[in-house]
């Protein structure tokens, strides 16, 4: 296998750092200071700042759009919304680019490359009726509009899926959504007009069948969105993590995605390359960390001397490279297989990734935490919020032990 760059993932890789070094890096401190004034002073802080907007014009003329985009939609989508050359990139070529935009917290939504929005769009491409992508898919690559997944319950162990209670029981011509969800991310943006509802339909079928996938409107009569979730003190505006209740909400039957029962097999559609993409930016993540740890280590001094000649910090410095080098093989490996096709071993690598890459991520922060000392728990740095963000990941999309017991699992059965 060869990981070197194609020509063409060179060429965005660069791009993308150049915009994100001459566009993003410049406004992000004062985009996200502006954030938690609002908030404090009882403001809106959920409104997009105008500055987002019109950085995502600014991409899009560049070509620098959608570049989340599969290969194998090739077609009309990515030449009518996607990057330059008209088609769409496999794991592997996107994966730099994941990694660039994860050093920022602005970058992925300034690209239309943030999650949830990117998994959903991928459940349209893969999944939707023309009528579901013209109503709902079209909108989101243009950016016009937001959206949020809606699966986690408070209620039941959601790690294992087949626990939820929250229901989509068809009705005529109709299907009737009730139950509650959260950590739907995505619900507090203003913009969020289409809700993607995994529910019970079927309780007597077998238990990965049965369950439907729903697209329910935001707006839609019985939805409502209880409260916004705090992440560790931090609100994640303008995306957010909400609680929404599904109160007798009706929706046209026509709005299943898939068929009846079969919400299992769009998840795992969904969450593979999603999984390879919050790993990649979670790299990106302790690659800023890094930076941020060797130039304070560089310029800060302490009894005399730089702190990084003190306490060990080089070795601590020398580890951090290791791991986040490391980390990159494991994923870029991981892209390579699911390129292959879904198998057994790529299950496995995506699986491992979501273990590890998180975990390293986080020794990775907490190293530049205590290189900045009282500074690195401050807002004064990103790397507070960069450590929420990595803990935040050990639980999204499935936690460190369900990860494990599928690598156990595939790993058993090669002796039975």
């Amino acid at each position: 296998m060869d990981f070197s760059l194609s020509p063409r993932a060179a060429d965005l890789q660069q791009r993308v750092r150049d915009f994100i070094a001459a566009e993003v890096e410049p406004i992000e401190a004062d985009v996200h200071a502006g954030v938690t004034q609002r908030r404090e002073s009882g403001g809106d802080s959920w409104t997009p700042d105008p500055r987002i907007p019109a950085l995502q014009a600014k991409a899009r003329e560049q070509g620098l759009w959608n570049l989340f985009l599969p290969g194998e939609h090739a077609g009309r989508y990515a030449a009518d919304f996607g990057t330059d050359g008209g088609e769409g990139l496999s794991n592997v070529d996107y994966a730099p680019l994941a990694e660039a935009m994860g050093g920022s917290f602005l970058a992925p939504l300034v690209f239309n490359c943030n999650a949830p929005d990117t998994g959903n769009m991928e459940v349209l491409l893969r999944y939707g009726t023309d009528e579901q992508r013209a109503t709902w898919l079209e909108p989101l690559l243009r950016g016009e509009i937001r959206s949020a997944f809606c699966m986690t319950e408070p209620g039941v162990a959601s790690s294992d899926a087949t626990n939820m209670a929250a229901t989509a029981v068809v009705d005529g011509d109709e299907v009737v959504v009730n139950g509650t969800k959260w950590w739907s991310t995505g619900v507090g943006n203003p913009d969020c007009r289409i809700l993607v509802f995994m529910g019970l339909t079927n309780p007597d079928a077998d238990r990965h069948s049965r369950h439907t996938m729903v697209l329910v409107p935001r707006d839609a009569p019985g939805v409502k969105v209880e409260r916004m979730l705090s992440t560790m003190g931090y609100y994640d505006e303008p995306l957010g993590h909400g609680e929404v209740s599904f109160d007798d909400v009706r929706v046209p039957v026509g709005n299943i995605l898939l068929g009846e029962g079969r919400a299992f097999e769009i998840a795992q559609g969904r969450l593979g390359p999603g999984r390879v993409h919050h790993c990649m930016r979670a790299i990106g993540l302790a690659e800023k960390a890094l930076e941020l740890a060797c130039r304070r280590a560089s310029t800060r001094t302490a009894f005399g001397k730089p702190l990084a000649s003190l306490g060990g910090n080089r070795e601590r410095i020398a580890e951090a490279r290791i791991a986040i080098n490391r980390s990159r093989m494991l994923v870029l490996h991981a892209a390579w297989l699911l390129d292959q096709g879904l198998s057994a071993e790529a299950v496995s690598a995506v699986s491992e990734i979501k273990v590890e890459v998180p975990r390293m991520a986080l020794d990775v922060i907490d190293m530049a935490i205590q290189l900045h000392g009282g500074a690195g728990m401050s807002d004064d740095f990103p790397l507070a919020a960069a450590y929420v963000g990595a803990r935040t990941l050990r639980l999204a999309d499935g936690p460190d032990e369900v990860h494990r017991n599928v690598v156990a699992k595939i790993e058993l059965g090669k002796y039975r």
